[in-house]
């Protein structure tokens, strides 16, 4: 090609003639449609058909003809979208299991919630407390449920429950406590706490004393102390009643409690209370009903506090002396309104047992909620036996369970502490 206005510079320029001389035809369109697998097609067909020349190595042969289809699609944006799949049914919890002659009366779970009071929301109580530990030979788990007539009904839980540990090492003490208010009273569940509470900083105070007496045996110091703490406890109670302006009997609650100590060498476990409930054990797989008679029990009943010990238990509204609960006549104690129609409350004998316990024994202490069943239901203690007589103890979840058994005809509140040994 020459410059502008140049002369032809010879064979040279011919390729330029060619491309643009009118002379040379077009090809016009081809024949087929000319798309991407037919470039593909007549450039591999050349290819093979012209052979691999003299030191040229030879082509690989022809792809699979949808070798692009061979990966992972994409989906079309413009698709219809994949139908929503269903939700999960998420299936209920199975009911606690029951035994007996029927289905309970009332719901498995809870209906309804306590009446709160804006200014006095420290007077709540949860609807199941649930606790344990390991000392020494024994393994404890203890727990309390409502009931499920006051959960149908949106009434506090009336037991109330204490678990504690006084001390260090092998020389600490494992108090458990439960007590129950009288029923259809109000404020039953404040009363149940507060007994609790009271004999809980009794024992904790004496414990360091109440701990040797254990570890050496002496019965009689034993049960005498321990009166004299539940005496002045529930006394408490009565004062309490008196300042709100009620009755012994509307501000009164039953008081079982358990000592265990941490010492591994002491096998020795203490009952001590007041008013209804169950102490049982659990013995080369049969149930031994272990609670203390009234006729076994030597001394008088439970009195006020302050109140002096007699010989002889005096007779009920004798001037100085106390009811279950109090000490009317006692200087020092305010003395609840009596009148005709509300005679004094009666005595409640206080029980006291000390046992030895044996490898693979089960000791269990309840309120009425739970040993009723237990001594009217024989399906109940048989399915306990079959769930407790495993090498190991139960978890807490699963002691839960099983306080939570139902039978027909009873739903009143359970609290229960058992003791596995080792």
């Amino acid at each position: 090609m020459s410059q502008q206005g140049g002369r032809p510079t010879g064979h040279d320029d011919d390729w330029w003639g060619q491309l643009y001389d009118d002379s040379t035809g077009d090809a016009g369109p081809a024949p087929t449609a000319d798309s991407l697998e037919d470039r593909f097609a007549s450039a591999a067909e050349t290819v093979n058909s012209a052979g691999p020349g003299e030191g040229e190595h030879p082509s690989p042969g022809p792809r699979p003809e949808e070798w692009w289809a061979t990966g992972p699609q994409e989906p079309s944006p413009f698709a219809d979208p994949p139908p929503a799949a269903e939700p999960a049914v998420v299936p209920r919890p199975a009911p606690p299991p029951r035994v007996g002659s029927g289905p309970p009366t009332y719901d498995a779970e809870p209906t309804a919630l306590p009446a709160a009071d804006p200014e006095g929301l420290d007077d709540l109580v949860a609807d199941t407390v649930l606790d344990g530990a390991r000392y020494g030979t024994c393994t404890l788990r203890a727990a309390s449920v409502r009931g499920d007539s006051a959960r149908y009904r949106g009434e506090p839980r009336r037991d109330a429950m204490l678990t504690a540990r006084f001390g260090a090492g092998d020389q600490a003490l494992v108090l458990v406590a439960m007590a129950t208010g009288a029923r259809t009273t109000p404020g039953a569940h404040r009363a149940a706490a507060e007994a609790c509470r009271w004999i809980g900083q009794a024992v904790g105070r004496s414990h360091v004393r109440l701990a040797q007496d254990i570890r050496a045996a002496r019965r009689g110091d034993l049960k005498s102390g321990l009166h004299r703490l539940t005496d002045r406890s529930l006394g408490r109670l009565r004062a309490a009643a008196a300042e709100r302006g009620l009755r012994a009997e509307e501000y009164a609650a039953g008081l079982r409690c358990l000592l265990l100590p941490a010492d591994p060498e002491c096998r020795t476990r203490i009952f001590f209370g007041v008013g209804p409930g169950g102490l049982f054990r659990l013995r080369d797989g049969r149930w031994q009903d272990i609670e203390p008679a009234v006729g076994e029990v030597a001394g008088e009943a439970v009195v006020g506090f302050g109140s002096p010990r007699a010989a002889t238990p005096p007779a009920p509204g004798t001037p100085g002396t106390a009811g279950a609960t109090g000490a009317p006549g006692v200087p020092g104690v305010p003395t609840a309104p009596e009148t005709a129609e509300s005679p004094p409350p009666p005595y409640e004998p206080f029980r006291f047992r000390a046992s030895v316990a044996r490898p693979g024994d089960t000791l269990l202490m309840c309120t009425a909620g739970l040993a009723e069943p237990l001594r009217d239901e024989p399906a109940l203690p048989a399915h306990l036996v079959e769930r407790w007589s495993e090498p190991a103890p139960p978890g807490l979840a699963a002691f839960l369970a099983d306080t939570q058994i139902r039978v027909k005809g009873y739903a009143d509140d359970r609290t229960a502490a058992a003791v596995w040994e080792a």
